[in-house]
């Protein structure tokens, strides 16, 4: 018969908890804690149960627990009855050694349980065990969740003794542990848990005694603390967007904003937002260096004209106090940002003293990687690359070189050594304001972007070059000297570098510049062997370029798994084609599996590539007097009829068209399997064969090897 049930709570209070961590420590908390309690039968399946997290703890709450679970039958197979027992039926050592490692070293021999397990007679100890009492189990509970907690980074420390030492990731208080009214008798990190906890650190009165499980998320409200991340954390979101309209502004949105968002709630346990401001003349700065000195040095919330999207004057605070007259919190914050944004107005000013192209030579005394050389080294390779992809592409030499040249010069800058997230952003400014081309300013903007996400145009190519360029580098060099991926290991971004190459190569085709129907000199096998060769002998290892190659289609063929037929990404990467028309050709593939002769046309291909493998030696050309059977004729007058048309379509880059041409070479292709022997006693007449099979097999897979459609 089960057992009542009551609310419990687990409330462990410790020192200020890191805050990028924070939602992650109280989620596994609460899970740790839920999964051993229902493991052991204390808690059914559907049971309510929260997680709550705040600067200061970590805590979880279960609707319904029961004190004890419910017995549970066991049956422990033990040994074989032979070496159990004796020849008088009494206990052997082995048997008794067995009994007490299962802690049944009190049980009585007689009352073992013989079973045939179709060899032999087997001893079982069966009875009931006495169900999990909710003390014991909380403890394994509690030491489990607090052992396999994500802790970014653990840190030691020495209890009140005066000479024990715990580690957790920061020292804890007080632990709380109530089931419905009644303390738990539980331990951890050197606490005996009881019904007391802390309120908010300044806004209440300190120490809080809960009298039930049900009070404590009450009173921990009444003192000013909002336990649940989440509820903080919407709290946050609705106060931000109230007072940022009152003043006719907005936060913005984006992953920085929701980062944000997610620290300051794990920051403060009461949160309100009040409105700051600082002096106008700042905003002759550049935004990116105020947005981001407010953001990731104080916490603030920069506010933006919503007409315009320019950035203004103001920004908000989120404080974790809520006095009567908050007027020395919004002066306080505006005393301590002031300072940050002068250092930023410093640093561009006195940057902007220095033309960047003048920087460049200092690249010399910085150090890219100590295999491959200083960043000036990097900049002469970019460049190099740069200046021949250019021309490919229909681009300006000179320009795409300039922008290579000026690509790395705003590392040196006073702005860039604060901020290194603003490398590239900051070289834009410094460029637009020494006078370089607009095309220039663009590409050092852009530079560092993940993937490009809108088709490039004529105005956009220098910026795309540059891209793609300092990818190909990075590849190829990081690659060259052995710092491969594995795993979840990419220290140096190869995975996205490969990624940011291939939307490279899919926006230029959107935008016209590079067309399916085309080859291009700038295809990505020879941009890595360019990129390879600028090199000194000697610092790559050997086949890198081709390495990298098959390593970015590795990726390609991951990242089109998602949209695309599995068969047709492998039918079509199987011909190694120019990767701007990869996924034209896929699409082709999978329209051509959707025709009723696509199936039987995919079979037919594999056998002919099973058949051609058996050919020995290179293979004659095909004679048409070698003809014997009437199928011969027919597939050979096929083939003659339908090959000029599929090159047509393939040079026009209509590779739908090209596949379903071959749609009509499925009955000259069923009749020759049925009625013609390839493998003939004549070995002339079977070498003519398999020559007529390999004019149909390159017809068939001018596309993709459509034997891999084969099902």
């Amino acid at each position: 018969m089960s057992t009542p049930t009551r609310p419990l709570v687990i409330e462990l209070v410790t020192e200020e908890l890191p805050p990028k961590a924070l939602n992650a420590l109280g989620n596994a908390f609460a899970q740790g804690i839920h999964d051993v309690l229902q493991d052991c039968g204390l808690v059914s399946t559907d049971t309510a149960w929260q997680a709550f997290a705040t600067p200061r703890r970590l805590a979880v709450r279960l609707e319904a627990v029961r004190g004890q679970a419910d017995d549970q039958p066991y049956a422990e197979k033990l040994m074989p009855a032979a070496i159990g027992l004796d020849a008088q039926g009494a206990a052997t050592p082995a048997l008794l050694k067995k009994l007490k490692a299962r802690g049944l070293e009190h049980t009585a021999v007689d009352s073992l349980t013989r079973r045939h397990d179709g060899k032999q007679e087997v001893l079982y100890a069966e009875g009931t065990a006495a169900g999990a009492r909710l003390a014991d189990a909380l403890q394994q509970a509690l030491e489990y969740a607090i052992t396999h907690l994500p802790i970014p980074k653990v840190m030691q420390y020495q209890l009140a003794d005066g000479h024990t030492s715990v580690k957790f990731v920061r020292p804890a208080h007080h632990l709380l542990a109530l089931w419905g009214e009644d303390v738990v008798p539980v331990h951890a990190l050197g606490l005996q848990a009881g019904r007391t906890t802390l309120g908010h650190r300044f806004m209440s009165s300190g120490i809080l005694m809960i009298d039930h499980a049900d009070q404590w998320l009450d009173s921990l409200r009444s003192s000013h603390v909002l336990a649940s991340f989440q509820d903080r954390r919407s709290q946050i979101e609705h106060q931000l967007a109230t007072v940022s309209a009152g003043v006719g502004a907005t936060i913005g949105k984006g992953p920085e904003v929701e980062a944000l968002l997610d620290e300051v709630t794990a920051l403060v346990e009461f949160p309100t937002v009040y409105v700051g401001a600082f002096e106008r003349e700042f905003l002759s700065v550049p935004p990116e260096c105020l947005i981001l000195t407010m953001r990731l040095n104080q916490k603030y919330f920069p506010l933006f004209d919503p007409n315009t999207g320019h950035l203004t004057h103001q920004f908000l605070i989120v404080s974790n106090m809520r006095p009567q007259d908050p007027s020395h919190i919004i002066h306080g914050n505006q005393r301590v940002v002031r300072p940050r944004l002068a250092d930023a107005q410093f640093f561009y000013q006195t940057d902007l003293k220095t033309r960047l192209a003048d920087r460049v030579a200092n690249l010399e005394h910085s150090v890219y990687h100590n295999k491959l050389g200083s960043q000036l080294a990097r900049t002469q390779r970019v460049q190099a690359l740069a200046r021949w992809l250019a021309p490919l592409l229909g681009g300006d030499a000179d320009t795409a070189g300039r922008a290579a040249w000026l690509a790395r010069a705003d590392l040196g800058t006073q702005m860039v050594g604060e901020f290194p997230e603003l490398q590239g952003i900051m070289g834009a400014y410094y460029a637009a304001h020494d006078g370089e081309l607009a095309e220039v300013v663009r590409a050092l903007h852009d530079q560092y972007r993940i993937r490009l996400e809108e088709a490039i145009t004529a105005e956009t190519l220098t910026s795309a070059v540059l891209f793609m360029a300092e990818r190909a580098e990075t590849l190829v060099g990081i690659w060259g000297i052995g710092l491969i991926p594995t795993g979840e290991r990419d220290p140096y971004g190869l995975r996205r570098a490969a990624l940011g190459l291939i939307s490279a190569y899919e926006q230029l085709t959107a935008g016209g510049l590079l067309r399916a129907s085309q080859d291009t000199p700038a295809r990505l096998t020879a941009l890595l062997t360019q990129a390879a060769a600028g090199f000194p002998d000697g610092t790559l290892a050997d086949g890198t370029a081709d390495a990298v190659l098959e390593f970015v289609y590795e990726r390609y063929r991951n990242q089109l798994s998602g949209d695309h037929d599995r068969a047709a990404i492998d039918a079509v990467l199987a011909l190694r084609p120019p990767i701007h028309q990869i996924s034209a050709r896929v699409q082709a593939c999978m329209e051509f599996s959707a025709l009723p002769e696509a199936a039987a046309l995919a079979a037919a291909n594999k056998r002919v590539s099973n058949l051609l493998k058996k050919a020995e030696g290179s293979l004659p050309a095909f004679d048409p007097a070698l003809m014997v059977e009437p199928a011969e004729r027919g597939l050979a007058d096929t083939i003659a009829q339908l090959a000029p048309q599929a090159t047509a379509a393939l040079a026009q880059g209509n590779f739908t068209s090209s596949l379903s041409v071959l749609a009509q070479a499925r009955t000259a292709v069923d009749q020759f399997f049925a009625d013609v022997m390839v493998m003939a006693d004549d070995p002339h007449v079977r070498a003519n064969r398999l020559a007529l099979l390999q004019s149909l097999h390159a017809l068939m897979n001018q596309v993709a090897d459509l034997s891999r459609l084969a099902r």
